[in-house]
């Protein structure tokens, strides 16, 4: 199974790049991937394949209108079932004996 969080954005599109953002989001929900939205990237997790699928679906949804597109992308791969993605912050909140605001 695969965490990858990654961050993409065209450069020289202006200081607001909510609209492009939001292009990502919607490729990203579409897709049916588990995904979590933070304010500095987003995560995925699945098979390598199917998170690579989707990185390179919001690569090409931005393609078309932007000459240049800068990404920031972290992978974690471990062989095992899914949900790493809450079971992770399960065992920091256990080892705290206390909910995190997440």
């Amino acid at each position: 199974m695969v965490l990858l969080e990654f961050a993409m954005a065209p450069h020289g599109q202006g200081e607001s790049l909510g609209a492009h953002v939001a292009r990502i989001l919607d490729v990203i929900d579409k897709s049916g991937i588990t995904y979590q939205l933070t304010p500095m990237g987003t995560i995925l997790e699945g098979e390598w394949d199917a998170v690579m699928a989707v990185v390179t679906a919001c690569f090409k949804t931005l393609q078309p209108d932007c000459a240049r597109i800068g990404m920031n992308l972290k992978v974690d791969y471990r062989a095992g079932p899914q949900s790493r993605m809450r079971s992770k912050i399960d065992k920091v909140e256990a080892q705290l004996g206390r909910r995190l605001a997440t």
